[in-house]
């Protein structure tokens, strides 16, 4: 009956292009497994492995063993490690938590009162584009759905005017593994992740052709409804025509929503100057997150803020300490000002808030001043959503190398998240290749002592 009065359900979408007023703004039934903590996710993803040693997790063993080599055996990524390497930075304690915090972050450090460290969290492989995808999608591997696209999928859009899951990535470069890094695998085509640029068009082609018409544009629209419509009626189960059918709805929508969304000119300058916008440095990333808030306040649920690309980013070799310094004061103001701004705004109750890259550092040195890759035990932090506030969970060996208590793998964290958002991640599923597909495999468990 619906594919001979309406082309089926892919066809009824599509009719919406036509129809955009009395759409607007309709949400897609929400699909929780249990009562949800956390209604949004921001993701800050430091590209490259910042060092938690240096950051958030002091080892004074280091200070004593500086120069001297690791008494064990130590597994990095490149020949030759050097002798342990002791942090260049002074660490202060901060707030009612007492939780230590280097001289590098003094933005960040007025609200670890608000932060849950994740100290002892550990990954699988070792090197950029794998470990990347294994924090992004559970697997070292490209081709699977990506966390965000999972919870798009689970959770559905919120608005019909954007996308559920966005990305913005640092203009200078994007990271390595690019848009496989927001790719929704076997999941339905919409749930892919939609790049924002923070600088110019924040979508290319997002304006209509200047001899286009509004009203050209929808007799096209017509068009490509009927055809499709007939093309659906014979092959109803074509998942890809269903994407498409999306596609064009929320990219017709989002030619007059997306400009207005991003349009940090509208902020008023105490706003602007939160988030950093005066500095030079940290200008780029501070419209990120500003671009961010704004999404988030307008239905986005699920948003990952990459800083550092192929080329600029924390993968710190050599010279950890001034490369180090500069991406700290990149990011500290802008993320501090980002914290601060959904905390007046009643977000961050519901806002879950992720800090880390794909690993971090070894306590021993190499090159001149630098460290190797550790995906053994390095150090991530959450806010907000429904996470215990000024707590610190795990605990790495007196060097910072390997967990001794209460290991955190990217499985457990995932299963965390969706947990947060209402999601079980042992019942969300999608049917692929013969049988229920489950984020991550099914492996992990929710971490119940992280949540409040």
């Amino acid at each position: 009956m619906l594919a001979q009065a309406g082309s089926g359900f892919g066809a009824l979408a599509a009719a919406s292009l036509l129809h955009e007023d009395a759409l607007a703004g309709i949400a897609e039934t929400v699909r929780t497994h249990h009562a949800p903590r956390a209604k949004r996710v921001v993701w800050l993803f430091m590209n490259g492995g910042p060092s938690g040693i240096d950051l958030f997790d002091p080892k004074p063993a280091l200070d004593v063993w500086h120069g001297k080599p690791y008494p064990g055996k130590v597994e990095t990524l490149f020949p030759h490690p050097g002798p342990l390497m002791k942090s260049p930075f002074r660490f202060r304690q901060h707030g009612e938590s007492g939780a230590p915090v280097s001289e590098v972050f003094p933005h960040l450090a007025r609200h670890v009162d608000e932060l849950a460290f994740l100290l002892a969290c550990s990954t699988e492989v070792q090197n950029h584009m794998p470990a990347c995808y294994m924090m992004n999608c559970a697997v070292p591997r490209a081709g699977m759905p990506c966390l965000g696209s999972w919870v798009s999928y689970g959770l559905g859009r919120e608005t019909a005017d954007l996308p559920a899951f966005v990305v913005l990535y640092d203009q200078r470069s994007s990271p390595e593994g690019g848009t496989n890094l927001w790719d929704m695998g076997f999941l339905p085509g919409q749930h892919q992740g939609v790049a924002l640029r923070s600088k110019g068009s924040p979508i290319l082609y997002l304006q209509r052709p200047g001899r286009l018409t509004s009203q050209r544009q929808h007799a096209q629209l017509q068009l490509l409804n009927d055809i499709n419509g007939r093309h659906l009626a014979r092959f109803p189960h074509e998942q890809q025509l269903e994407t498409r059918l999306h596609s064009f709805e929320t990219a017709f929508r989002m030619q007059r929503s997306v400009p207005e969304a991003v349009n940090i000119a509208s902020e008023s300058k105490e706003t602007q100057r939160l988030y950093g916008l005066q500095v030079p440095e940290c200008k780029r990333f501070g419209r990120q997150l500003l671009m961010t808030r704004r999404l988030l306040e307008r239905g986005v649920r699920f948003a990952q803020v990459y800083h550092g690309g192929f080329e600029t980013n924390w993968d710190h070799h050599g010279n950890l300490e001034e490369q180090h310094r500069d991406l700290c004061f990149e990011t500290d103001q802008p993320i501090a000002g980002f914290l601060e701004d959904l905390k007046r705004r009643g977000l961050l109750d519901e806002t879950l808030v992720i800090w880390g890259g794909e690993f971090g550092r070894t306590p021993v040195s190499q090159d001149r001043h630098g460290r190797d890759h550790n995906p053994f035990g390095f150090t991530m932090w959450m806010a907000g959503g429904g996470v215990k506030r000024g707590i610190r969970y795990g605990q790495t060996d007196e060097f910072g190398y390997h967990p001794v208590e209460n290991r955190l793998s990217m499985h457990d964290l995932h299963a965390t998240i969706l947990h947060l958002l209402g999601l079980d991640h042992l019942q969300l599923s999608y049917f692929h290749n013969g049988q229920d597909q489950l984020p991550g495999n099914g492996l992990g468990h929710v971490v119940h002592d992280l949540i409040a």
